[in-house]
């Protein structure tokens, strides 16, 4: 369907300004367009309950999927300072999608029917404890693949699905009907070898590969990194290989602490031996080389078809912190797709499948 996805993009410090301008943006949509994304950034994401019920009046749709983020992008644009909202209509048809609200996880206001989607864009609370552990489980629910990401304003984690939704777990399921295609860019590249977890210690991880743990990590990351192990916070990472993967893929965890008496690093995650892991660094010119990967493998796998709308999850460490000023990854995505209606924002982190994942970029494409 032509012009089946509408996006827009409102600016300014209040939020009405910033609402108006995509209600003149979304004029004379067609009565297919039943359902709307919507981010809105930092200083206007405490207000969203309130934009969404404007936009509801506004342009008729009713069904309205969301979160806040520390900055949201659409338009080839990254919008990480200031007020902006960005949002992305789909016209579809009314039995080919489902709202849940996740207030209960699994007990959601609004039941999950078991192994009826294809896939589902999901957005999460940082703050719920355990929250990599509830997309597992609402995958597995759903039997769908899940994109999307966790709230990343300050001010507020309230997602929008339907309505106001506070709770683990929110968003929509797609039916077989509407085609999708998704990608996944990670951020961090290895600095060493896989090593088996021998000994470990709730967070702590003691022993990899039957050696204080500290002296894998010195050998792997190198004699100039090793020196000064308190200048590695934020650089170096741990990372989780998944297994049976159709590529090398990886979950990232930030390494917490380093205790030099015990010889042993402190990981946010929950390690048992014989688990495996292996060390990873920040990587800026890595991460641009991935994501013109994922891209190519995208455009590729749609072989030409029609790219009707997009969503954007990445993290709140790539954007300007990661690609450079200019609105470089978004640029980097519209040279590859063209002029596609896309909006997305800067998680705290992305979902893609089954999991839970840093410093990467999701990429899904309506088709």
């Amino acid at each position: 369907m032509k012009d089946a996805f509408r996006a827009a993009q409102g600016l300014g410090p209040d939020w009405h300004q910033a609402c108006d301008q995509c209600i003149e943006q979304l004029a004379g949509l067609p009565p297919e367009a039943r359902l709307g994304f919507i981010y809105a950034s930092d200083p206007l994401a405490d207000a969203l309950d309130l934009i969404v019920t404007r936009l509801r009046e506004a342009t008729g749709i009713g069904t309205w999927i969301g979160t806040g983020g520390a900055g949201v992008c659409g338009g080839g644009q990254e919008y990480v300072e200031g007020g902006a909202i960005v949002t992305l209509v789909a016209s579809l048809a009314e039995h080919a999608f489902e709202v849940f609200d996740g207030a209960g996880e699994l007990g959601s206001t609004r039941p999950i029917r078991p192994h009826w989607a294809s896939c589902g864009v999901v957005h999460g609370d940082p703050r719920q404890q355990d929250i990599a552990a509830a997309i597992g489980r609402l995958s597995e629910h759903s039997g769908a693949f899940l994109v999307g990401g966790l709230s990343s304003a300050s001010a507020s984690a309230i997602q929008v699905a339907g309505g106001a939704a506070e709770g683990s777990l929110s968003g929509v399921f797609f039916s077989a009907e509407v085609e999708l295609a998704t990608g996944l860019s990670q951020g961090c590249t290895p600095v060493g070898p896989l090593h088996e977890v021998t000994a470990s210690q709730g967070p702590w991880l003691l022993t990899l590969d039957g050696r204080p743990c500290v002296d894998v990590l010195e050998e792997d990351i190198g004699e100039v990194l090793a020196r000064n192990l308190e200048r590695i916070g934020g650089f170096i990472h741990v990372a989780l290989p998944i297994h049976g993967a159709d590529r090398a893929d990886y979950t990232v965890r930030n390494l917490l602490a380093i205790d030099l008496r015990r010889a042993a690093i402190a990981v946010g995650d929950l390690l048992r031996p014989r688990d495996r892991i292996m060390f990873v660094k920040r990587d800026g010119t890595e991460a641009q080389a991935d994501l013109r990967r994922m891209l190519a493998d995208l455009r590729r796998r749609t072989a030409g078809r029609p790219i009707h709308g997009a969503l954007y999850h990445s993290c709140v460490a790539r954007g300007p912190h990661m690609f450079g000023p200019g609105s470089a990854e978004l640029k980097m995505i519209e040279r590859a797709l063209g002029p596609v209606p896309l909006a997305g924002f800067f998680t705290n982190g992305e979902i893609f499948r089954d999991r839970l994942y840093s410093y990467s970029g999701v990429l899904t494409l309506f088709l």
